[in-house]
């Protein structure tokens, strides 16, 4: 089923849009004469057409080298919008409001309920897991030093609140490692060979490494 924000028309302005975030090879290539243009602290998802009520840092940087593109991607736990220096400031609201929408449509967090995480773990579980299923799988926010945690003699499994602002394929590749734990309980070959399945798992350990020091230099 589309978002309400892949429903929305682009801006009428003389740009070619993106049909996707840049990947991570983009998103580490800083344009030199790229400048901030204004910082929107906690500014309403809700209000790029989301529908999502949690506010979100969005950054609005200028780029003389850009002249038909512009893109929006998460950096450091924040949106990062990049448009032409040439775009008018009248135009350039609207330009950002649906670059905004669009992230915000494809992150993790857009699996907003429970339900919605139980059928991505399911359809995970399907693909690396053998079809295993958790008792339950819910969001939770009261787990700070774990970003997962998996019941053994109940079955339930908890995700942190903290990954709903992580790419995709961590979040998929947590949601893999507690599955495993379904299987088996310890952290022994065996387990990581079923953890292991999900392709990107190490790199997800890497991110996650990087991410949490960044939590703790935020709230620290």
């Amino acid at each position: 089923m589309g978002s309400m924000a892949d429903a929305r028309p682009a801006p009428m302005l003389p740009l070619r849009w993106p049909g996707r975030p840049p990947g991570a090879a983009e998103q580490q290539r800083a344009e030199p004469d790229e400048r901030p243009a204004g910082q929107r602290n906690l500014r309403p998802a809700e209000a790029a057409g989301t529908g999502m009520p949690e506010p979100v840092d969005v950054e609005v940087r200028t780029s003389t080298r850009r002249r038909k593109t512009a893109t929006a991607y998460w950096e450091s736990g924040h949106i990062v919008v990049v448009v032409p220096s040439h775009v008018r400031r009248a135009d350039r609201q609207e330009l950002v409001d649906w670059l905004v929408g669009r992230v915000l449509a494809k992150r993790p967090a857009a699996v907003s309920s429970d339900e919605e995480l139980a059928e991505r773990a399911a359809a995970l579980a399907d693909r690396y897991v053998d079809g295993v299923r958790p008792a339950s799988i819910r969001w939770v926010t009261n787990q700070n030093k774990r970003w997962g945690s998996c019941s053994n003699a109940t079955g339930d499994i908890r995700i942190s609140h903290r990954l709903r602002a992580v790419p995709e394929w961590v979040l998929d590749a947590t949601i893999v490692h507690e599955l495993a734990h379904l299987v088996h309980a310890d952290h022994s070959p065996r387990f990581h060979a079923v953890a292991n399945r999900h392709p990107r798992q190490r790199d997800a350990l890497i991110f996650l490494e990087g991410y949490s020091l960044g939590l703790r230099t935020t709230t620290g």
